[in-house]
């Protein structure tokens, strides 16, 4: 039987509160009660409105006007069936981030058709079937929309979402044959993620060696499977909320090592955030500190990718409640941006909050009103309301913007849930 949840600068050695007890971790997440917070029925939306608005932002940037509204759009078919992808229009590439975040939002809303579209795309124009290749087993992180890659190597926080939204998937709609048994896919892909030999091989930036996506030590997300830089990571690929899904549908002899890496993410995201801001950097060092890359210093700073770590830790204490760090961490966030000026925050800033400029952008203020699914001051539902009043994003930078804010629509609606097997949400 099918079954879904339904509603509902840091340095290594900073002090920091201690992991929670299992007396602190009493309450109960989404995933157990079947209870997802509709937090804009908190905030004093009519549900009728919610799906309104939920509806109408899926067809605005799935099936709106290509020129200014679309990020998906519609390339033929093959022998698969239809295929279609999302277009990162600003960079004018496609991204395993982008179609894995399709994919999610595809599966949340039964939008089969799109899901299967886009998993077709990356099948047949992303993922690397060479065994000889070092990113065997993975997405191309970035490819044209011709489907050549610009870089052949992955970002792997595409291989998160792909694999946990065809586990969903599997539970929604069943498992089919080939690209469709949805289940047998994710967990080919899962296997890779963590046991994934090294493999030394010819790319288009020359030779390279990659290895696994999880560091079997650190328990750990890299940064990227290339042994240059695998011994580092990115705050925003930390997905414990996923993990625990791994831990229960995952391949049984991996279950343990899942488990104990949403702990790991839930220490982490403890460590790495600033200590009177939260924020967090773009890219880390495996003990919390900063990660200035030699190619892109400011990836110290609170930049693009590191919008998504409140969300990453505010959804895996709704779906799941076990560390109440997580509360604090959303609410101290919620009350650095407050002082910075609900109408004017900017989005980029130094661990420490100095503004960086960027301006006021909708993705943050996406993943600024999911961090309210922790925060428990009343502050939070005047980041819901932010949210709420935002447009659906157009323009040339529709696309990081625009799915940010789609899956932010679902977690503030209570729609984003684990779909999991009947008996599998203890």
């Amino acid at each position: 039987m099918l079954a879904a949840c339904t509603p509902a600068p840091v340095t290594a050695g900073s002090a920091r509160a201690p992991a929670p007890s299992e007396d602190a971790t009493a309450a109960k997440g989404a995933v157990a009660s079947g209870q997802y917070p509709d937090l804009f029925a908190e905030a004093g939306y009519r549900r009728e409105e919610t799906e309104a608005k939920v509806e109408a932002a899926f067809q605005q940037l799935f099936h709106g006007n290509g020129t200014d509204q679309a990020v998906y759009y519609e390339a033929g078919s093959n022998a698969h069936g239809p295929l279609a992808y999302i277009h990162d229009v600003n960079s004018d590439d496609v991204r395993s981030e982008g179609m894995s975040y399709g994919m999610m939002i595809a599966v949340q809303l039964d939008r089969k058709a799109e899901f299967d579209a886009i998993w077709n795309w990356a099948m047949t124009h992303m993922y690397q079937d060479d065994p000889a290749h070092p990113a065997h087993g993975y997405f191309a992180w970035s490819v044209g929309t011709d489907g050549v890659a610009n870089d052949e190597m992955p970002a792997p926080d595409g291989e998160e979402y792909f694999i946990t939204a065809l586990y969903f998937a599997a539970q929604r709609w069943g498992d089919g044959e080939g690209l469709r048994d949805y289940s047998a896919q994710a967990t080919r892909l899962l296997t890779d993620v963590l046991h994934r030999e090294r493999i030394t091989g010819t790319t288009a930036r020359g030779e390279m060696t990659a290895m696994n996506l999880f560091d079997r030590e650190a328990k750990m997300v890299r940064f990227t499977p290339d042994v240059a830089n695998a011994a580092h990571t990115d705050a925003s690929y930390h997905l414990p909320a996923f993990y625990e899904i791994w831990a229960r549908v995952g391949p049984e002899a991996d279950r343990d090592f899942w488990r104990q890496a949403a702990q790991v993410s839930r220490d982490y995201f403890a460590t790495a955030s600033h200590p009177s801001t939260a924020l967090t950097p773009d890219y880390g060092n495996f003990d919390g500190s900063p990660w200035a890359a030699p190619w892109r210093p400011e990836s110290a700073d609170f930049r693009y990718d590191a919008w998504r770590s409140a969300m990453n830790w505010s959804v895996d204490w709704s779906w799941w409640a076990r560390d109440p760090r997580q509360i604090e961490l959303s609410n101290r966030l919620q009350a650095f941006f407050e002082a910075q000026g609900m109408d004017s925050y900017q989005s980029l800033y130094t661990l420490d909050g100095k503004p960086l400029g960027g301006g006021r952008t909708t993705g943050l203020i996406a993943t600024n009103a999911v961090a309210s699914l922790a925060a428990d001051d009343p502050r939070r539902l005047a980041f819901v309301r932010a949210l709420w009043e935002h447009p659906v994003p157009t323009g040339q930078h529709r696309y990081y913007d625009g799915m940010l804010y789609m899956m932010a629509l679902l977690h503030c609606s209570g729609d984003f849930r684990a779909w999991l097997p009947e008996g599998a949400d203890g």
